[in-house]
């Protein structure tokens, strides 16, 4: 085994005084560099895995995303389906529950001009909050 002094900062063979501003040899600068070299070389090669793993990683997700994203929208697809037919159901019944007490045409009309009725007033309430949206994107400046 070598000598070694664990107080002993520099080699032996290098003794380095405070007032020694001599450069260091010439291949001593040269394995510097290589040195150097070799560094910055990894560096980029770390960076460039760095970016290939990001890359694969942010694939993986954006796919796994696009297929739970197609699968909810099928689900809120269906959902509507359902939902139309269940108002569709009630509006049948509604009509069918009436038709005792008016006649059938009279239960009819009253359930279209009811739906209808809801329909104008939710057009009128998106009317109000695109007009309130449009407001927001308008230039702020008086005309």
């Amino acid at each position: 085994m070598a000598d070694s002094d664990p107080g002993l900062a520099v080699p032996p063979e290098a003794p380095v005084s405070a007032g020694d501003t001599t450069p260091p040899p010439a291949d001593e600068e040269g394995n510097s560099f290589t040195a150097l070299r070799d560094d910055v070389g990894a560096l980029v090669d770390d960076a460039r895995t760095y970016v290939e793993a990001e890359l694969a990683y942010q694939k993986t997700r954006a796919t796994l995303a696009g297929k739970h994203s197609a699968r909810a929208l099928g689900f809120f697809g269906l959902a509507l389906v359902l939902l139309h037919i269940a108002l569709i159901a009630l509006a049948v019944g509604v009509v069918i529950a009436l038709a005792p007490y008016v006649t059938i045409w009279g239960a009819i009309a009253i359930v279209v001009g009811l739906m209808l009725l809801g329909v104008a007033i939710l057009l009128r309430l998106a009317l109000r909050d695109g007009k309130i949206v449009g407001a927001m994107f308008e230039d702020g400046e008086p005309g």
